[in-house]
């Protein structure tokens, strides 16, 4: 016959063990935070990618990657560029579209309809002048800023604020911006 007290006792460990393995959670296993909400009109615009997570769909630029971003109708209208090894300037257009509820600071993004990235503004400048981008899973994640160039006190704080976020601060790579893209 089955001991009665054995039941309880055994939800009790689980709860124990769910709680302990809680405890010990990485910030990648974390949810991700957002900024509050995000001002689209002000956000609209050219911005210079000034360091980057290694990704394949970026693996062909090795300079002057920029995102320019421009209202169309309810979504927003997204421009990648960026120049290869051999100066040839990449262009790819794509579609964002704000999440439900998130105030702006949570948009899905398809360059390849239709398939759609989360993008996800985690820091943001109040004078919007820089940006930290990442998506739930932390592999991919852009700092971004409004000139090609960014302060490196300010580099260091959205560097260890992407550590703190559970994002590999040491494989960011640093963005060169030789030229003007046209």
């Amino acid at each position: 016959m089955p001991n009665p007290i054995m039941k309880p006792v055994s939800y009790l460990g689980a709860i124990l063990v769910a709680a302990a393995l809680a405890a010990c959670a990485t910030p990648s296993s974390q949810p991700l935070p957002t900024v509050e909400a995000v001002d689209l009109s002000r956000y609209y615009g050219t911005w210079y990618e000034i360091a980057r997570l290694p990704n394949r769909f970026q693996a062909m630029c090795v300079s002057d990657s920029r995102a320019t971003y421009r209202p169309d109708g309810k979504d927003v209208s997204v421009v990648n560029q960026c120049r290869t090894a051999d100066g040839t300037l990449e262009q790819v257009e794509g579609v964002a579209k704000v999440v439900e509820g998130s105030n702006g600071a949570k948009l899905r993004v398809s360059f390849f309809w239709p398939f759609y990235g989360d993008y996800w503004i985690l820091q943001l400048d109040p004078d919007y002048r820089w940006v930290l981008v990442g998506e739930p899973e932390r592999k991919y994640a852009w700092i971004l800023a409004r000139e090609p160039d960014l302060d490196e006190a300010t580099l260091e704080k959205l560097l260890a604020r992407a550590d703190a976020l559970g994002f590999d601060r040491q494989a960011f790579l640093r963005t060169q911006h030789t030229r003007p893209v046209r």
